[in-house]
């Protein structure tokens, strides 16, 4: 007898997911508890969906039945329950087969799959997502292949089999379609179930951003606190659906309004209609009590601006993780707690459900994303200050369940939105964000400020144990903008949300003072752009001027941006209106390269650049050789309250930062039109590997870890091609000499003891010793120096041809995944930390990009006349590590060092593999919302 509380319920199967439509359900094993449940949801389910799963009539479950479909072993014999409430919704299982189709066990690796789900919820993605939590689990009782059998009439079910992207086999016999599906995960099934996730976590976003009727609970009569302040904004901007308050101490039966035009209510229970969004502002304690009266009155999500969660201790913390559960426990998602709030200016919602009033002019194509309300503030204002707007804004502030992740999701597909700014203070999932920020960047540009580096308290989310600079490279490749401050943040998103990308660092620099010209030329030159000579138009110069100027840079073939700087000659509001009327004309004149404006003292410019242009010509959108590929016409940035707008920046630095990193981020969206590929090595043997593996790993604990010797080490990597040069040991000089003989001369004596390992600048390694007198007489001086045979380990090793002596590791983050990382050995690397990062799998465009990234890599392509080395030979030995930690996540770790790189191959000197048992649950395992 099985029950969740037994030790062999395998309790790391539960797992909350995201269904199509939004919601949210649990899926976990079901066990001898769950009788009733199971006869209560076959007595829901319609006798056609009965009669698609046993294939004849079956009114109801006999006692056997029910005992067979709860009582599992959880190894030969699996069930799976999708619930919402407590309650069934959908159920699968397995059953192990033999050859013959009768029960087996292990080996046998093929089980009959079969599911059924409630009408009421069919169509929104459940049998979906029990196939691909039930395929990890048959992966994990290593099951290979699933069989079902389908009547031709269950076409919902037929297509739940043949969508899933697994390699498949179908046939019809007897009267039914079987059909045989192999579980391996292929690159058409992950890229499906992503696509499935985005659909589904964008939807579960837009249900919370796009209401048609909001409750808030816990808005007081007086006027007074965070209810009545949400309520107030919600009602003053226009709120498009219905709008109602809870309040438990309104009088019974007293009819009136809490605030104008919002009628009051006891309970959400007293609401006729129906309730899509509800947020909370009662103490922490009245939480749960709100909680289930929304999950009762089918509310869809929770705004949950109360505070003494997380943010307060460890008592807050329980309630918090408590919450979470609460919540999913009903299908609703959660932005919170002790969130700000969330804003939606799309014309057909105007959404204000936070604490701050939202003016009528906020709309704009930036979308703002920041877990702290102090920061989310300043931001609002800073950027309505210069005249830019929102189309969403989510204040997450603990985020406990609706992360930047999930706004990631959503903004991907948000016409709205072309500017992507978010405040983090931590990333949560590293690799799932930069496989979410990768996409989203190849079509509008994702800007990010991290806040801190380490996890604070309130946020429970995973940290990461990379390195700062780790996680800024890694960043960097999935093509996110990375700023360090709130003030390059917005600085940043104004000059992308409203010019179009540069196509490349050439950039003119116009205006009346020469003093500042040359200043924003220096600034340039700092951020790695190609400034042209500064255009002094002198102090006498008036707007015509600068329109001529400017149309002028624009129009010539020579610059791809262009930066004017403008100081005050009179202090007249009138000339800054027609300052910016010049620009603005020149502008549209000429469309097609951006243009940052740099003032000094002139803040009626700033106001008049950042108005909308009404009586401004309208502006044609650029050439399309000036567009990378998969940007939009006019590089991202559109709106009607935004045409013509040109961003101004009171200091050179900051407006050239802002065009540094869009000429940045335009190169990365070229370079990453056409994406790289995962070459097929002939020589690699997947099997053998495993296999190896399987057998090394015997015996270790799990949780352990298990650092290889070096034949071990050596034969696994040479199973994916990665040959280490063979050493022996030499405790003395005659095995010295003998081991030389075995190798053959030139060869190289050295140290292996771990103080002195890599440590040539100690004298523990001799080179290129020809013969047998060289080799003793260096043994005898090695040992004298260093100390005994029995200290030092002496190794002897063929020599390898000369080159440039570099370092490969691969390491795995418990976040983030399998990282590949390259440096120059020594100084380079470890002094300097010149590494560069990449996530595994990398593709041949990466490994590329990862070795001409660092600041060394010159002296790799002939540096100050040397021969260049053979970096296609790195490159492959970079893909081939790639591989093998992709394929086999038992391997934790691996260093390469050093790695010579000649002008024709390379050679590795030493390897160090690190293995431990997998975790249960990998990034191609199903789909699942973040567990606390």
């Amino acid at each position: 007898m099985t029950t969740a509380s037994d030790p062999s319920y395998p309790a790391h199967w539960e797992a909350d997911v995201v269904l199509r439509d939004g919601g949210t359900a649990r899926i976990r094993p079901i066990t001898t508890e769950d009788a009733g449940r199971l006869v209560s949801f076959y007595e829901q389910v319609s006798d056609e969906s009965k009669y698609y799963r046993f294939f004849a009539p079956y009114p109801r479950l006999s006692d056997r039945d029910v005992r067979r479909f709860t009582h599992h072993d959880y190894v030969d014999r699996v069930g799976l329950a999708a619930t919402i409430g407590g309650e069934f919704i959908g159920t699968v299982r397995f059953d192990r087969i033999g050859p013959d189709g009768r029960p087996a066990s292990a080996p046998a690796d093929e089980a009959e799959v079969a599911f059924l789900v409630q009408d009421a919820h069919q169509g929104r993605g459940v049998a979906s997502a029990l196939l691909e939590h039930i395929g990890a689990v048959a992966r994990e009782r290593g099951i290979r292949r699933f069989a079902a059998e389908v009547l031709p009439a269950n076409t919902k079910m037929i297509k739940v089999f043949t969508d899933v992207g697994y390699q498949q086999k179908r046939s019809f016999e007897d009267g039914s379609v079987h059909l045989t599906l192999d579980l391996e995960p292929t690159a058409e099934s992950l890229a499906v179930q992503r696509a499935r996730e985005q659909r589904a976590e964008a939807r579960s976003v837009q249900r919370l951003l796009a209401p048609g009727s909001v409750a808030v609970i816990g808005a007081s009569r007086s006027g007074a606190g965070v209810g009545a302040t949400a309520l107030r904004n919600l009602r003053d901007g226009g709120f498009r659906g219905h709008l109602y308050a809870v309040n438990e101490a309104r009088a019974p039966g007293l009819e009136g309004d809490l605030l104008e035009g919002v009628r009051a209510y006891r309970s959400l229970a007293e609401i006729g209609g129906p309730v899509d969004l509800a947020v909370i502002a009662v103490p922490a304690d009245r939480v749960p009590d709100a909680v289930a009266a929304c999950g009762e009155h089918g509310v869809q999500g929770l705004v949950v601006l109360s505070a003494g969660y997380g943010e307060s201790g460890p008592a807050g913390l329980a309630r918090q993780r408590e919450l979470v559960r609460q919540v999913r426990s009903y299908g609703m998602r959660l932005i919170g707690p002790n969130a700000f709030g969330v804003v939606n200016t799309a014309p057909e919602v105007e959404l204000n459900a936070c604490l701050a009033p939202a003016p009528a002019s906020a709309r704009g194509p930036i979308g703002l994303f920041t877990q702290s309300g102090a920061i989310g503030i300043a931001l609002l204002s800073a950027l309505l200050r210069r005249g830019e707007g929102l189309s969403s804004f989510v204040s997450a502030g603990n985020r406990a369940d609706v992360s930047g992740n999930d706004i990631l999701q959503y903004w991907y597909e948000d016409e709205a939105t072309d500017v992507a700014l978010m405040y983090l203070e931590t990333l949560g999932n590293p690799r799932k964000f930069t496989r979410l920020a990768r996409r989203t960047a190849a079509v509008k540009p994702v800007v990010v400020a991290l806040g801190g580096r380490h996890t604070p308290a309130g946020h429970v989310v995973p940290g990461t144990r990379l390195p700062e600079a780790t996680v800024s490279e890694l960043l960097r490749q999935a093509g996110v903008i990375r700023v360090d401050t709130v003030t390059e943040l917005v600085d940043v998103g104004l000059l992308l949300a409203g010019q179009p990308l540069p196509a490349g660092p050439r950039v003119a620099i116009l205006g009346n003072s020469e003093s500042l010209g040359v200043l924003t030329y220096d600034a340039c030159l700092t951020e790695g752009l190609r400034p042209l000579p500064p255009l002094d138009l002198t102090t006498a110069a008036g707007p015509a001027d600068f329109r001529t100027a400017l149309r002028a840079a624009l129009a010539s073939e020579d610059c791809d941006a262009v930066v004017v700087t403008a100081i005050p000659s009179v202090s007249d509001r009138r000339l800054a209106d027609d300052l910016a009327q010049a620009l603005r004309e020149a502008v549209a004149e000429v469309p097609g390269k951006p243009v940052a404006v740099v003032h000094v003292e002139l803040g009626d410019l700033v106001e008049a650049l950042a108005a909308a242009a009404g009586d401004a010509p309208p502006a044609a959108p650029p050439p399309p050789a000036e567009v990378p590929a998969g940007a939009d016409a006019d590089g991202g940035a559109h709106g009607v309250e935004g045409a013509g707008r040109i961003p101004a920046y009171p200091a050179a630095e900051r407006a050239v930062k802002a065009v540094a990193e869009a000429v940045r981020y335009a190169r990365w969206r070229r370079d990453n039109a056409e994406t790289g590929q995962v070459p097929e090595y002939e020589d690699i043997d997947e099997a053998g590997a495993a296999a190896r593996l399987a057998a090394l790993l015997t015996g270790v604990e799990e949780g352990a870890a298990l650092t290889l010797d070096e034949a071990d080490a050596r034969g696994l990597l040479a199973r994916y091609g990665i040959r280490v040069l063979p050493t022996l040991p030499a405790p003395g000089p005659d095995a010295a000499v003998r081991a030389a003989r075995v190798l053959g001369y030139p060869v190289a004596l050295k140290t292996t003891a771990p103080h002195l390992r890599h440590r040539a600048d100690l004298g523990g390694v001799r080179l290129d010793l020809t013969n047998e007198a060289e080799l003793r007489r260096s043994y005898e001086e090695l040992t004298e120096a260093l100390g005994k045979p029995a200290e030092l380990q002496p190794v002897v090793q063929s020599m390898a041809p000369r080159g440039v002596d570099t370092v490969v590791r691969a390491t795995v983050d418990p976040a983030a995944g399998a990282v590949l990382s390259f440096g120059l050995a020594g100084v380079p690397s470890e002094l300097l930390g010149d590494t560069a990062h990449g996530l595994v799998p990398a593709t041949d465009r990466d490994t590329a990009a990862l070795i001409r990234s660092i600041r060394a890599a010159p002296l790799l392509f002939g540096w100050r006349g040397s021969d260049p080395v053979d970096t296609p030979a790195l490159e492959e030995l970079l893909l081939r590590l790639s591989r093998l930690l992709d394929d086999h996540p038992e391997v934790t770790g691996v260093s390469l060092e050093p790695v010579v790189v000649a002008t024709g191959g390379l050679s590795v000197l030493s390897a160090t593999v690190r293995v431990a048992h997998p975790p249960a649950r990998t990034d191609l395992g199903p789909r699942t919302l973040p567990s606390y």
